[in-house]
């Protein structure tokens, strides 16, 4: 996928895309990636639990607006974990940098 993005990239469209094995991301060196160490097939989280896909959605989208290209290879670790945590709504109309998840 980061090859991809990197393409997409330089028609001035910006991405981002959320991984699952780090290594890999690292040496494709995609403009944006987020890591998350969850279950294959679950790259949002889990079946059911909105909250939980809407905070990987904020964060996407968070990083799109607040990361420049020049990060291109770096991977964020979001550090959610995989059924064991409480999430917060969040306010995807206040993208500012001051709202967001509790």
């Amino acid at each position: 996928m980061g090859l991809v993005q990197r393409v997409i990239e330089a028609t001035g469209v910006s991405t981002v895309s959320i991984v699952q094995v780090r290594a890999i991301a690292r040496r494709l060196q995609p403009p944006r990636a987020l890591y998350l160490h969850w279950p294959f097939g679950h790259a949002l989280g889990e079946p059911g639990n909105v909250l939980q896909q809407r905070r990987v959605l904020w964060e996407m989208l968070r990083d799109l607006r607040e990361r420049p290209r020049a990060e291109a290879g770096r991977v964020r670790d979001l550090g959610l974990r995989w059924r064991r945590e409480t999430y917060a709504p969040v306010d995807f109309g206040a993208l500012d940098g001051k709202s967001g998840p509790a």
